[in-house]
């Protein structure tokens, strides 16, 4: 567990890193939770512009992450992409501070802030390259650790929030104090990240056309290895979208439990994904993914069945045990898919998110129609099941070597 903290200690490009990451994980964990009730609450949107607004978001996403993979593997200028992402990140919450109102909220939440949030795959695009001289297993131990991160902040920002709501704050405050944190997110990138060209990793630009690009990205072979990576990672997401509705299905359940039952498990995950390279000491990654995504699955098996017990809260462990797994792992295995090309790496990771998303939905919708929300997470470890077997079977003849 120490070794990747002394990695990214010793290391200013991973520090900066490490801390934009932070960063980015406390901006996300303010704005996501209540972006709904601003939208609809504050704003009057209705239920199915809110919607459009969630599937521009993510084409938006996708296709700014896309862009900025390929423009830094063409020119290396991952600075000046990095830079351009966090202002646009300041502009969108800036804009719904200045000018409250359905306009600029569909513009900060449809554009803008999808667009800014390429950074993200660019930060772990520039954390894969400082690590570039390094084992496969300490690579993937610091980006998992990274990841651990984005965390981190869930922990801390949640409660702050609702003791702020609790005297009296209002929801535009998450955009008061977000416009200086995505500023000191700027200046952190202004400041630390390594000057293109500089860094102490040999980098060469990719000398692919936009095209060529794209046609490498979309390789069957890659989109299938995404998509079901991401496959992998909708039980987190279907467990996110049903964990409220089944507690308050649940007699004797409330509000308080879903926070503290999604915080346990949250505070959990990091010390998992700390820990990942002592896993990967005696697994594979490959065999690391499916045991996460196997004990992920077991624990929405048994979620539903355990629910009204007091023994519910004792599958925090192995919820917490399969989640740090299968949100660390699949990043470094999804940027290894193009080789030395970091941003397109980092590309795919907004492509994997979508996917995960998207099988997220259908799970939920096939549920809702045949079984309801418990039916939900079981249908859920299912398909991270097959999903993983179907991994398991196009990489067989790699999936046991362990990374040295």
């Amino acid at each position: 567990m120490r070794q990747p903290l002394r990695l990214i200690l010793g290391d200013p490009t991973l520090r900066m890193s490490a801390a934009a990451v932070a960063l980015f994980g406390a901006l996300v964990a303010s704005v996501t939770p209540y972006q709904s009730l601003v939208a609809i609450r504050l704003f009057d949107l209705s239920d199915g512009a809110y919607a459009a607004i969630l599937v521009a978001a993510a084409l938006v996403s996708v296709g700014g992450a896309v862009a900025a993979g390929i423009a830094t593997d063409r020119t290396t200028a991952r600075k000046r992409v990095a830079l351009g992402s966090a202002l646009l990140l300041v502009a969108g919450y800036g804009a719904v501070l200045v000018a409250p109102g359905p306009v600029t909220f569909v513009l900060a939440h449809a554009v803008l802030l999808p667009a800014g949030g390429a950074l993200m795959g660019q930060l772990f695009a520039l954390a894969r390259l400082a690590t570039s001289t390094t084992s496969a297993r300490d690579r993937d131990s610091v980006l998992a650790a990274i990841r651990a991160l984005f965390a981190v902040p869930f922990l801390v920002v949640l409660p702050l929030w609702a003791v702020a709501f609790d005297r009296g704050a209002g929801l535009l405050a998450i955009y008061g104090a977000m416009v200086p944190v995505s500023l000191g997110l700027l200046a952190l990138i202004l400041r630390a990240w390594p000057p293109d060209g500089h860094g102490r990793w040999t980098e060469t630009r990719s000398g692919l056309s936009s095209a060529a690009s794209l046609r490498e990205m979309a390789a069957p072979g890659v989109l299938v290895r995404v998509a079901l990576t991401g496959g992998i990672m909708s039980g987190v997401f279907v467990y996110m979208i049903v964990l409220g509705l089944v507690f308050d299905e649940s007699t004797g359940r409330d509000l308080g439990d879903v926070a503290l039952f999604a915080g346990l498990i949250a505070g959990l995950e990091v010390p998992v994904m700390l820990g990942i390279g002592q896993l990967l000491r005696i697994l594979s990654r490959m065999q690391a993914i499916a045991l996460g995504a196997m004990t992920y699955a077991g624990f929405l098996f048994v979620f539903p069945i355990l629910l009204p017990s007091p023994l519910v809260w004792l599958l925090t462990i192995p919820a917490a045990l399969g989640a740090g797994i299968i949100l660390s792992l699949p990043i470094g295995y999804v940027q290894d898919l193009m080789g030395d090309r970091a941003g397109a790496g980092g590309a795919l990771l907004a492509l994997q998110k979508v996917a995960g998303d998207a099988v997220a939905a259908v799970v939920f919708a096939g549920a809702a129609w045949w079984g309801g929300y418990a039916a939900a997470a079981v249908m859920a470890g299912l398909a991270m099941l097959a999903a993983t077997a179907a991994l398991l079977w196009l990489d067989r003849r790699s999936a046991t070597a362990v990374p040295r």
